[in-house]
């Protein structure tokens, strides 16, 4: 087996510091603190595919775009090409383009690989589909989650199930890759635009595309308000369901945004993950809705609610019957395994005003 690896370096960085994204925003994200996540992502991928593949001859592009973390993986690697080749300039402090990503892909189709284990967000999806139409290649794909936005279908649901299904697939199918507008997603819209199908392995552990959930969540909202306590802190997560929690409560928080109310006031609004640390009291409770279709409870468009956050408080998981009558199980991916293992097993989400279903988490 022959795999190709390339890292978008950048992706994700956006996340924990609120910015919803990354494209074009990496300065700023850089000036807010963030640091970089899709390293230390595309080691636990890389890890996992040396446990099940250990002779599989691993491609890569130069750092800091996976070279380095396929050699700390244990594999010696074909080194294709490096960030900056051709006519663009890789910045001194890492910074990667779109263009580089490209260019790996078109090296590794040149060099014959079976797959191409990408490591970013829907954004490197749709430059790893550009540079497959551009050689009108069909080899498979699969991405290893680690942007803010990862809505397409072609991610496998965890770092380390993309580095499994990497190494023992022996199917593909079609799968979407979509994209969202950041701007537009920072100031509260989903628009999503259907980018490409790419083949990808078939594999339960690989996540489906989003749906937008429905159903009426007004007996669940008023319930949640209802039962607010003094001095605790609410951590309340994006999305349509805690959205009506937030106007229960009377204000209109940030759709997209997690907002954090105590006492009757917004203590901070659209916050980082660095000011819902500085808000949290003694007491505090994380409200989330998984996401429509895929059943993400934490791990993608609420990275501001860090495993830091999570260890301080209490979770409680809120959904419409609609919502969950469309998922099998729950997810989470937070980036830190040990607080992935204290959320998983089976929890009581609370679907009304008094009723609540049992779902596992995985």
């Amino acid at each position: 087996m022959r795999v190709g690896v390339v890292v978008n370096p950048i992706a994700g960085m956006g996340g924990r510091v609120g910015l919803k994204g990354t494209d074009g925003k990496v300065e700023e994200a850089r000036a807010r603190g963030a640091q970089p996540r899709a390293p230390g992502r595309a080691s636990e991928a890389l890890d996992a595919l040396a446990a099940h593949a250990p002779d599989a001859t691993v491609l890569a592009y130069g750092d800091p775009m996976g070279e380095r973390e396929v050699r700390e993986a244990g594999f010696d690697p074909v080194v294709v090409g490096t960030p900056g080749d051709g006519d663009v300039t890789t910045a001194r402090d890492g910074t990667t383009t779109a263009d580089d990503t490209k260019r790996a892909v078109e090296a590794f189709l040149d060099a014959g690989v079976d797959l191409v284990l990408f490591v970013g967000g829907d954004g490197t999806a749709v430059d790893v589909a550009d540079a497959l139409d551009a050689r009108g290649a069909d080899v498979p794909v699969l991405g290893v989650p680690a942007g803010v936005k990862v809505y397409s279908a072609v991610f496998a649901v965890t770092p380390a199930a993309a580095g499994r299904i990497a190494a023992t697939f022996d199917g593909t199918e079609g799968a979407e890759v979509v994209d969202v507008d950041e701007d537009a997603f920072r100031g509260g819209a989903v628009d999503t635009d259907l980018k490409a199908v790419l083949d990808v392995p078939v594999a339960e552990e690989r996540q489906s595309a989003k749906q937008r959930g429905g159903g009426t969540v007004e007996g669940l909202a008023a319930a949640v308000a209802g039962e607010v306590r003094p001095g605790v802190t609410y951590v309340l997560g994006p999305g349509s369901t805690v959205g009506a929690i937030k106007r229960e409560l009377g204000f209109e928080g940030s759709p997209l945004g997690v907002d954090v109310y105590r006492d009757g006031e917004v203590v901070a609004r659209d916050a980082s993950e660095a000011d819902i640390l500085a808000a949290l009291g003694e007491d505090n409770v994380v409200v989330v809705s998984p996401i429509g279709g895929q059943g993400f409870v934490f791990g993608r468009g609420n990275d501001q609610i860090s495993p830091a956050v999570i260890e301080r408080s209490t979770v409680e998981i809120v959904a419409s019957r609609r919502k969950l009558d469309g998922l099998g199980v729950l997810r989470v991916d937070t980036g830190d395994p040990g607080v992935d293992a204290s959320l998983r097993g089976w929890r009581k989400v609370r679907v009304g005003r008094f009723e609540r279903r049992l779902m596992e988490v995985t």
